[in-house]
């Protein structure tokens, strides 16, 4: 499912965080969104999930522009996985993970279907299900906060700074969940992140932002070039 942004411009504070961003995210790829801190990665993804409203200038969702009074709807084909995975510390792992699925009433036999398939996939054992997010490590919640965003099987998956906090050794092993995830289900990938590593190791395609506009775009190779300017200029 390709999303695209057209002419986006938004102001906080009237200052500038975007200004005239044109881009379509490649359908069933991994695109990586980066730049430093108040570069405007963040507010992009936001405005792709229509938490915010830009000042001017379009989203569209497979060509439609994004309807802002159905947003729940919308929001069934996007799962968004946020650092320190987010999730609801009053509630059981198997709860956190099922939540859009009791909300949209689906069976107990399909709920438990898709839980166990999710666990497998990214390798947390069934008998976490009745732990609470506080006893499991850092890597492991930021699994099961996958498992909660790919619930509904969403064709896109927004991710913002998900791997930020995680140690250099639980990163690779979580980067290696996310790419198998994508071989067994391609699906459209938007990561916001700062570390260029990280992009080079799961991204087909980027987008560097600089002061809330296009510094440059392109596939992994045009990658390695960026990130070898990025740092130049560092």
């Amino acid at each position: 499912m390709e999303v695209a942004v057209q002419d986006i411009s938004h102001l906080f504070n009237a200052k500038a965080v975007l200004s005239d961003i044109s881009y379509s995210f490649r359908a069933n790829r991994v695109t990586a969104i980066l730049g430093k801190s108040g570069s405007g990665k963040t507010t992009l993804l936001q405005i792709l999930n229509g938490m915010i409203k830009p000042d001017s200038g379009t989203v569209t969702v497979s060509k439609l522009p994004l309807n802002y009074n159905a947003l729940p709807v919308v929001r069934t084909k996007m799962g968004y996985v946020i650092q320190q995975a987010g999730l609801f510390p009053h509630m059981s792992i198997k709860d956190n993970i099922t939540i859009l699925g009791r909300v949209g009433k689906q069976t107990d036999e399909n709920i438990s279907a898709r839980v166990n398939q999710l666990m497998n996939l990214v390798q947390v054992p069934l008998s976490y299900l009745e732990k609470y997010p506080h006893e499991l490590s850092g890597g492991e919640q930021q699994r099961v906060g996958l498992c909660r965003a790919m619930f509904l099987d969403p064709p896109i998956l927004l991710m913002d700074e998900p791997f930020a906090s995680l140690d250099y050794e639980t990163k690779q092993g979580i980067y290696q969940h996310l790419l198998d995830i994508q071989k067994a289900g391609p699906r459209t990938i938007i990561l916001v992140t700062h570390d260029w590593d990280e992009a080079v190791k799961l991204s087909d395609h980027f987008l560097w932002l600089e002061n809330g506009k296009i510094r440059a775009h392109g596939d992994r190779t045009e990658l390695r070039i960026a990130k070898a300017l990025y740092f130049e200029q560092a």
